[in-house]
C-alpha cells in the first residue's frame, strides 16, 4: 500500500484527490495538511511514502515545505501539484528536490499513476515543465559534460530516463545495488546535476535518449 500525504490550502481539492484515491486498492491517504508548515511537520511524523504539494498556501508555501523536508528526510517523495507553470514557480521547486510536477489540470486517474510512478522511482514531470528545464539548461550554455560517462555511466543514465530506479537497474544489468548506486553518484557528478530528475533532463537535451 502508497501511504500519501496531501499538502494543500484549498479543502476542496483535499477532498476530491483523497475521494478519488481512497478507492485504490493500492493507495491510502494517512493525512492532510492546510498549508507548508503543517505539512512539514506530518511529513516528519508520519513519514509516507510519496508527498502531494501545493506551490501557493499561506504561512509556508510548497516550495518552503519542500526544502524543509527534506533537508530532515532526504528520501522523501514529493511531487508538486499546482495551478502555475511560470518559470519562478517550476524552477524553485524543481530544483528544491520535487520529484515530479503535475498541473491540477491533470486528472484523478493520471495524479494516481503519476503517484505510482513516483513511488516505483520514476520521474513525472508535465511536458511543459520539462521543456522549460530544457530551454533554462540551453541558456546556460554549458559543456558537453558527458564525454566524461563512461560506456556504463552512459547505459545506466539510460535506464535513468526510462524512470527505472536502482534496484530495476541492478537486477537488469546484473551488478549489484551498491555498484548503481556508485555508477549514479559518479554520473551526477559529472554532469554537474544536483539529481536524477536533472539527468534526465540532460540526456534528452543532449540527445543521448531519443
Amino acid at each position: 500500500m502508497i501511504k500519501v500525504l496531501l499538502v494543500d490550502d484549498h479543502e476542496m481539492v483535499r477532498l476530491g484527490v483523497s475521494s478519488y484515491l481512497s478507492i485504490q486498492e493500492d493507495i491510502e491517504v494517512i493525512g492532510e495538511a492546510e498549508n507548508g508548515k503543517i505539512g512539514y511537520e506530518k511529513a516528519l511524523e508520519l513519514r509516507p511514502d510519496i508527498i502531494l504539494m501545493d506551490l501557493v498556501m499561506d504561512e509556508m508555501d510548497g516550495i518552503e515545505s519542500t526544502k524543509l523536508i527534506l533537508k530532515e528526510w532526504p528520501e522523501a517523495r514529493i511531487i508538486i501539484v499546482t495551478s502555475f507553470i511560470d518559470d519562478e514557480k517550476v524552477y524553485p521547486a524543481i530544483e528544491a528536490g520535487a520529484a515530479g510536477y503535475l498541473l491540477k489540470t491533470s486528472t484523478a486517474s493520471e495524479i494516481a499513476n503519476a503517484i505510482r510512478a513516483t513511488f516505483r522511482g520514476e520521474t513525472v514531470l508535465e511536458p511543459e515543465v520539462t521543456g522549460k528545464m530544457m530551454e533554462r539548461l540551453t541558456r546556460k550554455n554549458e559543456p558537453v559534460l558527458h564525454d566524461d560517462l563512461t560506456n556504463r555511466e552512459l547505459e545506466i543514465l539510460l535506464l535513468i530516463s526510462e524512470g527505472k530506479s536502482n534496484q530495476e537497474i541492478a537486477d537488469e544489468l546484473f551488478i549489484t545495488l551498491k555498484t548503481v548506486k556508485t555508477h549514479v553518484s559518479n554520473i551526477l557528478s559529472k554532469l554537474d546535476v544536483e539529481d536524477r530528475t536533472q539527468a534526465t533532463i540532460y540526456a534528452f537535451k543532449h540527445g543521448i535518449v531519443d
